[in-house]
């Protein structure tokens, strides 16, 4: 495609802006690999926009974003991934790389998430929703209905990312401190059952008609005791992806589906990557991001990259769908 003039958003104010600021710096190399010009913005954890190092103070409302043809914002979690960003792109009339404010909104929240999907039936681990104030109204109902998930469970702030907040729980007298921690980061918190078998994860892009890449098998160096947190996700070795996932055909097929179903029913656009858990030929959906981790060697690129698309071509073929997108809602009237 011809080159364009590509605003790069990285960093923002959530307990991932390590990881976006890897991610952003790995996308900056990408566009300038496929001959695009990249203008590099740089959101501070205060919040703050800044382009080389100054600070960014006029947004004019339809203006664009600094002149740029499309905006890619590599922002992951909260501030970013929450549909805040994507509502600020749309009020600057200026085309964007993902999905949108609804589908962000309604991905960054775990527990709003399983309930849109328990309401199609999407097979799924079983969870138990808490909010802070139920907790403190009534501690031993709660407490109880957890313990009914049998254990071990995972306890996660409901609207963080990357493993932030999560807490492995194997025995019912541990619940009151984790839910605390979860409880730190976020008021709404989820407790999920654990699940059997192979964490699967699934990469899908596309707007109107997407597609889904071969599944990746999750394998932790830490073995069949470890879990996927955040030491296993940003660690070098921490973690191995074997492409396409060791599951029967019929399985892996059966993922792929899944993952565009599911892709559809929260309205996605661009990209996303769908998580699973996979025992025999049960496939359940554990969560989907809208945004993630984007380095080269990232599951979600390593995923396509497994079935011959290469990093640049993916970015290319990323901001095509941004252009498009944002053309077909501008012929809607408002």
């Amino acid at each position: 495609m011809n080159s364009l003039r590509v605003a790069v958003l990285g960093g923002g104010r959530s307990s991932e802006h390590e990881v976006s600021l890897a991610s952003a710096e790995s996308v900056r190399e990408g566009l300038r690999s496929a001959g695009h010009q990249e203008i590099y913005i740089e959101i501070d954890r205060e919040g703050v926009w800044r382009r080389d190092g100054q600070a960014l103070l006029s947004l004019s409302p339809g203006q664009g974003l600094d002149n740029a043809e499309v905006v890619f914002p590599v922002l992951h979690g909260p501030f970013g991934e929450d549909g805040t960003v994507q509502g600020l792109l749309e009020c600057l009339d200026v085309p964007y790389v993902g999905a949108g404010v609804l589908a962000c909104a309604l991905c960054m929240d775990k527990l709003t998430f399983k309930q849109v999907m328990a309401e199609s039936d999407v097979p799924q681990v079983a969870y138990r929703g808490v909010t802070q104030a139920e907790f403190r109204a009534d501690e031993g109902m709660v407490l109880k209905e957890i313990e009914a998930l049998g254990m071990p469970v995972f306890v996660k702030p409901s609207r963080l990312g990357s493993s932030v907040g999560i807490v492995r729980v194997g025995e019912p007298g541990a619940l009151p401190q984790a839910l605390q921690t979860a409880f730190d980061h976020d008021s709404r918190v989820i407790v999920e059952a654990a699940a059997p078998g192979l964490e699967v994860e699934c990469s899908v892009i596309g707007n109107d008609e997407p597609v889904a890449s071969q599944p990746g098998e999750i394998m932790l160096s830490a073995g069949e005791q470890g879990w996927y947190d955040y030491e296993a996700k940003y660690t070098p070795g921490g973690m191995q992806l074997v492409v396409p996932a060791r599951l029967p055909e019929r399985t892996r097929e059966r993922v792929r589906s899944l993952a565009v179903e599911v892709y559809r029913l929260v309205g996605c656009a661009g990209l996303a990557r769908v998580d699973f858990f996979v025992a025999g030929e049960e496939v359940l959906v554990n969560e989907l991001n809208t945004m993630p981790g984007f380095t080269s060697t990232s599951v979600f690129a390593s995923l396509f990259g497994a079935s011959g698309v290469s990093y640049p071509e993916l970015l290319d073929r990323l901001l095509e769908l941004a252009l498009e997108r944002h053309q077909e809602e501008r012929r809607y009237r408002f």
